[in-house]
């Protein structure tokens, strides 16, 4: 899918070409930005934000979107790519709602959550068919980025009160003075920086030189700013590691494969492995990673409980029966949100055979799709660009929970980098109306 173009003959695809960047812009932005930025998080303000994300106007905006993209898509020519792998994501969602229904003591959130990440798988296999070509959705992605860092800048110089963090912070006050933007918390700021700079290096490529710069200068000097250590550290790496990957076909599983297995031995295993920690703290190393090895012991426990079904979508963190375990459990990990690792997370979430479908379905099929890209697009800058996103995502997973998030932009993001690899296997070549051939497009 090197232009994702089509040959406009029609009335109803005339339709399509304008109002596959408008719905574009709509969703890039809906979910970098959202309905609710500025968040104050000082004070009594934090306990009213769940209330506000779950508002009447931001549900109906993104039913909205859904609707209007699956309609889309349905209209496309290239409409059997959505939600696909159709058999695998079916296993998934069977287990997974079976694991969420019947043995959930919580049954009604695991379903809430179950059709949000439907949602956004929805969502994520028919972005990339809204532009016309590459260079257009490198223009897309270019003005969404400068949007996005145009608005965490204005909050930065004009609302530096709810744009950086406070010692009034009622949640880690120590990070007084680090840099937020528009996001709820440094690490989210972090985090979407560098997707930023990820972007802007494709824009600067295939769409405007100076527009790309400015994009990764800006981005690159807002990370600086967020404090956010792990994520200035994994930038450079992954493009190191992208590189490698590129060009030494060889190294390929062991870069993925070993390498999510090494990080998570890494990091959750000096959590449960007190040898292992003390050769992490001999290191100078933060073994317990900021507080997150309470929270992996604590999830080891529960896991011990149920390996094989787990505890269904939202059925274990912050519920009634973990928060109101009283002195059964004396750790103050109970009162987490996540498990801030998403492999751990999809095991708690649907036992081991969920996890190992999961990672089917997102390491080892994108890794077969990249092995199928032929030699033409298999160097090309938006398999760059997908492979750099998926690579960062797969290790930032090893600290973060995202899988299945249907609200997380990195999720989404995530998915689309997938479905991009996907369609780069099918990629022909198409002219645009009026132009002469430049590249290959994704065709049925």
């Amino acid at each position: 899918m090197r232009e994702v173009a089509y040959r406009r003959d029609g009335g109803a695809e005339r339709f399509r070409a304008y109002l596959g960047p408008l719905l574009f812009m709509a969703v890039f932005l809906f979910s970098w930005i959202t309905l609710s930025p500025f968040v104050d998080i000082s004070g009594e303000a934090v306990l009213d934000q769940s209330a506000r994300a779950s508002s009447l106007l931001n549900q109906l905006v993104s039913l909205g979107l859904f609707a209007a993209l699956l309609g889309f898509g349905l209209s496309h020519p290239l409409r059997g790519i959505i939600f696909q792998p159709h058999a695998l994501l079916g296993l998934i969602f069977l287990w997974l709602g079976f694991v969420s229904t019947v043995l959930s003591s919580y049954p009604f959130q695991g379903i809430k959550g179950m059709v949000l990440a439907i949602i956004a798988i929805v969502n994520a296999s028919v972005f990339l068919l809204l532009p016309r070509s590459e260079r257009q959705f490198a223009k897309l992605l270019g003005l969404g980025c400068l949007t996005v860092l145009a608005v965490s800048y204005f909050g930065i110089l004009f609302k530096p009160d709810l744009s950086i963090h406070q010692t009034s912070t009622v949640l880690e006050p120590m990070n007084a003075g680090l840099w937020r933007g528009h996001f709820r918390h440094k690490n989210d700021a972090a985090v979407a920086m560098v997707v930023m700079v990820l972007f802007g290096l494709f824009a600067m490529k295939v769409w405007s030189r100076l527009a790309g710069a400015a994009i990764v200068g800006l981005a690159f000097f807002f990370l600086l700013n967020t404090g956010g250590k792990t994520s200035t550290a994994m930038l450079p790496a992954v493009l190191v590691v992208a590189w490698l990957f590129e060009r030494v076909r060889v190294l390929r599983i062991p870069i993925v494969i070993g390498g999510i297995a090494f990080f998570n031995l890494f990091a959750v295993g000096s959590a449960v492995i007190r040898p292992l920690g003390e050769f992490v703290s001999e290191l100078g190393i933060d073994a317990t990673f900021t507080n997150r090895a309470d929270i992996w012991r604590l999830a080891f426990g529960a896991i011990a409980e149920r390996p094989l079904t787990g505890y269904g979508m939202k059925g274990f963190w912050q519920t009634s029966q973990l928060v109101n375990s009283g002195g059964e459990i004396e750790t103050w990990a109970v009162a987490a949100s996540h498990a801030h690792n998403s492999y751990l997370e999809m095991i708690l979430m649907m036992g081991v055979p969920g996890l190992l479908l999961t990672l089917v379905w997102l390491v080892v099929l994108p890794l077969y799709q990249i092995s199928r890209i032929d030699s033409a697009n298999a160097h090309s800058d938006l398999t760059r660009l997908f492979v750099r996103i998926w690579l960062y995502v797969l290790a930032h997973a090893c600290l973060e929970s995202l899988f299945f998030e249907g609200s997380n932009p990195l999720w989404l993001t995530f998915l689309i980098a997938i479905y991009g690899l996907s369609l780069q296997t099918s990629a022909g070549l198409l002219p645009e109306p009026g132009a002469k051939p430049q590249g290959a497009v994704a065709h049925a």
